[in-house]
């Protein structure tokens, strides 16, 4: 199934039609060089997660090993997983196994930065909105000790960048990302490559955060799960208005950007904007399901939403998820207790 998302071109003559269709004409952000990018975001948006998330950031991104460090008997609200049950039945009292977390931890990228991320209806493209959060939590990882890596896909798995920590190590991925040429008519996105890619190429246990807009071919949900199930994985969702409603701009030629393919379509009729919010819709149920079926987190990152905002709310979701699922005896260690 080829990619439903159409690049939108203004008609001729139209103020809102820039050079490339997608609005007005706007200066390429790789003017600003990535130094002054990651200078930018280091006022602006990381002193503001430092403040909001105070030390919670490792609700991201967990350990890769655990060390037993201590046995102590159950407390209100301990994780029921970490019950050991010999000792448990041993002494007749419930005891939970205390374990120090390794410190150290790496984080994987793996970005999609197929034709279809290059879309924007407004001032943000889906590639910036991209680039901005990978500077941002790696930044965050490496101050605090981590390291860092990404694997880039284009019309194939054509990048890599080993993990390594440090500023410096972030200005070259940023570097990178910013650096790549658009890609025009590179065929449909195919998830998959970049999934089976990482799951080869990472071997120690890592969280990965793949960063797409999730339009693609077919195929990619099984290799999602099977990352999933040896790494903590976190799909890091691209998306725009536009590509969930479509506004009345009357009659406008609408281009597949991976294909070529152009149509005529009428926004002004109110039935043919009705059912592209329909399939939008659904496309949405579907994919968030398939995220669910796979047990993989998302966040989602909107072209013209914050970047703080969507990013502490996901911590937020993390922290009280992982609240509910560490409280409560089961009914029998209640009587037993």
């Amino acid at each position: 199934m080829k990619s439903w998302l159409h690049k939108i071109a203004g008609r001729p003559g139209s103020p809102d039609a820039g050079q490339d269709g997608q609005g007005p004409e706007r200066t390429p952000s790789v003017a600003e060089s990535s130094e002054h990018v990651l200078r930018r975001l280091e006022w602006t948006v990381i002193r503001r997660l430092d403040g909001l998330l105070q030390g919670d950031y490792r609700t991201l991104l967990r350990g890769a090993g655990l060390d037993l460090a201590d046995l102590r008997e159950y407390q209100h609200h301990d994780d029921v997983r970490h019950i050991d049950w010999n000792v448990t039945a041993r002494t007749g009292t419930p005891h939970v196994r205390v374990f120090t977390e390794d410190r150290e931890m790496a984080a994987w990228f793996l970005l999609d930065l197929s034709p279809s991320v290059d879309f924007g209806s407004g001032e943000q493209r889906k590639r910036q909105v991209s680039a901005e959060f990978v500077a941002v939590l790696a930044r965050m990882l490496t101050r605090h000790g981590n390291r860092v890596g990404a694997m880039l896909y284009g019309s194939g798995v054509d990048s890599y960048i080993p993990t390594r920590g440090g500023r410096r190590h972030v200005l070259h991925l940023l570097d990178t990302i910013r650096g790549r040429p658009a890609s025009v008519e590179a065929g449909p996105t195919r998830l998959a490559e970049l999934l089976d890619s990482g799951a080869a190429m990472i071997k120690r246990r890592s969280t990965i955060f793949v960063v797409s807009d999730f339009i693609t071919e077919p195929g990619w949900e099984k290799p999602l799960g099977h990352l999933a199930q040896r790494h903590e994985v976190v799909a890091v969702r691209l998306l725009d208005p536009m590509e969930l409603q479509l506004p009345d701009l009357g009659l406008l030629t609408i281009r597949d950007v991976e294909t070529g393919e152009q149509m005529l379509v009428d926004t002004h009729d109110a039935g043919f904007r009705k059912r592209f919010a329909r399939i939008a819709a659904q496309r949405e149920a579907e994919l968030r399901q398939t995220l669910v079926r796979a047990g993989v987190d998302a966040l989602e990152l909107s072209t013209d939403a914050d970047l703080v905002d969507a990013i502490v709310r996901f911590t937020e979701m993390r922290k009280r998820r992982s609240r509910l699922t560490s409280g409560g005896l089961p009914g029998h260690l209640k009587q037993a207790a």
